[in-house]
């Protein structure tokens, strides 16, 4: 298979799959979930096989000319392939649960529709290899995550997906003058090339910095740009889980990643100044975030300022300026996935299934719904960081890189972080587990946890969280590839 043709195939696996699923009248249900599933399946087998390609230093592209200097490029890297691994896994466990979750309910052709299209901007924005193609598939995001956010139609998602787009498209406006920027004085800039950032004073590459980071802030839910990711709660819960865990917040942190190292570089960005405050922005955010979650009685919302929280880890390693702290940084990006995914799963089949919606209603549902609730235990112990769970293996790395780099105060950061990632999430496991049910709570005829379609997933993506902590010291591990990533490229 030629090399090129294969980032094109991996992007149409999720386009051609949404568009037939557009099409589709609603009553094909059958034939939708054929044909999406079988495009999460074909994907995951295209990544494998870059996968052994890459990590034999193979860079696969393709480009398309559309004028002088203004280039469509997709470029496969191991940064690349560590956010589409993710993706294709967690699109394809989201896939199966989406199915039993939304079971019969109407629109189900326009949902399954931009949930592909979602998926698709989301391999875009990782195979980007340059600004104006990163930020053509970053804009499809935002567009394809809109009819999501607003799926049920009522007033309350409506009014979280005004407050997304609110958020979402004066940060688009904003990196789109930070790209024009920087491109009027270094022409086009291509992640694997280096930029010569020469023809630009100090003081304007500082500007441009911040305008990125602002641009993509608002995915990201850094401080204070975060507002919109609580509120889209309202959304279904496959839906939590994609914003969460794979797409939106995941596409933010991953721009910020290449902006640092691709675009400015690391040794620039500490130059100029930035890198501390930048740390401190990400510190306050994962602090902050903490704080809210513990003041949320609804489960879902608890979760989504977790997720504020978490995903600044992602930043704070790459801003650390050091290989540990990269290290830890870049296999939090998936780490995180796994756990929360799991976390908004169990909160779903929560809901769905026992109508429980708030941390006061958990009581005793542990011995009634197991699996769930081990899933759910398995995905918080992660989240606080208890080993052996992929969180600790994250927040180790990020701990010994932040002393590497003389940044010891990011230590004290991560040990309050952790302790009040118990103080909110070891409420809930108690309440599960340890707490008498109410008396009058009637499981559904079929029982509790039914139907498997959303079981499995959960199970599947809590288990992966512990067996990628467990296995941490493997190559192919998240850890073993953000190793790969940050010795072959960001090394000097």
């Amino acid at each position: 298979m030629t090399g090129g043709v294969l980032p094109i195939l991996i992007v149409l696996a999720a386009l051609v799959p949404a568009l037939i699923s557009f099409a589709l009248p609603e009553r094909h249900a059958r034939l939708r979930s054929i044909v999406n599933l079988s495009g999460a399946v074909l994907k995951l087998g295209l990544v494998a096989y870059l996968l052994l390609a890459v990590a034999d230093g193979a860079a696969p592209e393709a480009r398309l000319s559309l004028a002088p200097g203004l280039d469509l490029l997709l470029r496969v890297d191991a940064l690349a392939l560590l956010f589409v691994t993710l993706s294709g896994v967690l699109w394809l466990i989201t896939t199966i649960y989406a199915i039993a979750y939304l079971g019969d309910s109407p629109n189900l052709s326009r949902f399954f529709g931009f949930f592909g299209l979602c998926v698709a901007a989301t391999t875009g924005i990782a195979f980007s290899g340059t600004l104006i193609t990163f930020f053509v598939f970053y804009e499809m995001l935002t567009l394809s995550t809109w009819p999501l956010v607003v799926h049920k139609q009522n007033e309350k998602s409506f009014a979280a997906g005004r407050r997304y787009l609110a958020y979402a498209l004066p940060a688009s406006a904003v990196l789109l003058i930070a790209i024009i920027w920087l491109e009027s004085a270094t022409g086009p800039v291509e992640f694997a090339t280096g930029t010569d950032l020469s023809v630009l004073g100090e003081t304007s590459l500082q500007m441009i910095f911040w305008l990125f980071i602002a641009g993509l802030g608002v995915k990201a839910a850094l401080f204070p740009l975060h507002g919109w990711l609580p509120a889209a709660m309202a959304a279904p819960a496959p839906v939590s889980a994609l914003l969460h865990a794979v797409a939106v917040v995941k596409a933010g942190a991953f721009g910020i990643i290449r902006i640092i190292y691709d675009v400015f570089g690391i040794a620039t960005v500490s130059a100029l100044g930035l890198a501390t405050p930048l740390a401190i922005l990400a510190s306050f955010t994962i602090l902050y975030g903490s704080v809210r979650a513990l003041e949320q009685s609804e489960i879902k919302k608890r979760l989504a300022f977790s997720t504020v929280s978490q995903v600044s880890y992602i930043i704070l390693g790459a801003a650390l300026a050091g290989p540990i702290a990269a290290i830890g940084g870049l296999a939090h990006l998936v780490h995180q996935g796994l756990m929360k995914i799991a976390l908004f799963f169990c909160a779903g089949i929560y809901a769905e299934r026992a109508g429980i919606e708030t941390v006061e209603a958990l009581d005793g549902i542990g011995p009634r719904m197991p699996w769930t609730s081990v899933a759910f235990t398995l995905g918080a112990m992660g989240m606080i960081g208890i080993p052996p769970m992929a969180g600790f293996v994250s927040k180790f790395y990020l701990g010994v890189g932040a002393v590497q780099t003389g940044a010891n105060w990011v230590v004290v950061v991560l040990a309050t972080s952790s302790l009040l990632n118990a103080a909110y999430f070891l409420p809930l496991v108690y309440r599960i587990w340890f707490l008498p049910a109410p008396e009058d709570r009637a499981a559904p005829a079929d029982g509790f946890e039914r139907p498997l379609g959303l079981i499995v997933p959960a199970v599947i993506a809590a288990g992966a969280a512990l067996a990628v902590g467990l296995m941490a010291g493997s190559p192919l591990s998240p850890l073993g590839w953000a190793t790969l990533i940050v010795e072959r490229d960001y090394l000097p």
